[in-house]
């Protein structure tokens, strides 16, 4: 019998990624994810259930994540699920689910954190060609844009 393990979210990131190398020398961004759901119950309110999600990303993901992703800023993420599983200090049995980011889309254009990423420092390796962020299109007409 086939298994499908897959995960689509979108939402507001709920800090910046935490970028970490690991032992190996790989890359790892941590960060939490931000997903609403807007309902009406049988009376007629509106209500709204916020879902935070822990998400980790690997690798170039994470580098490129971290370099135009900021706490606030949308996005859409792909990935699997992953069971984290421990004993606590305590010696109960404890668990964790988060999102492991396979993919990913930046949403909107502009920033909504309260810095734009781009202006940090970028977290990628010495000697690698940065990544641009994508044009959709929400560039704003400047007045030296105007022909006459």
């Amino acid at each position: 019998m086939p298994n499908l393990n897959k995960v689509m979210l979108m939402g507001h990131l709920t800090r910046d990624i935490e970028i970490k190398s690991i032992q190996s020398g790989q890359t790892v961004g941590s960060f939490g994810i931000a997903v609403n759901h807007k309902y009406k119950t049988s009376g007629g309110e509106q209500r709204e259930d916020v879902m935070f999600v822990d998400c980790t990303a690997w690798g170039k993901t994470a580098e490129v994540m971290a370099q135009y992703l900021a706490k606030g800023r949308a996005v859409y993420v792909e990935g699997r699920l992953k069971l984290d599983q421990w004993d606590d200090k305590q010696g109960g049995k404890r668990s964790k689910l988060s999102v492991v980011v396979e993919s990913f889309q930046f949403i909107d254009a502009k920033g909504g954190g309260e810095e734009p990423a781009q202006e940090r420092p970028a977290t990628r390796p010495a000697g690698r060609p940065s990544a641009k962020p994508p044009n959709t299109g929400h560039n704003p007409m400047q007045p030296e844009d105007i022909p006459f």
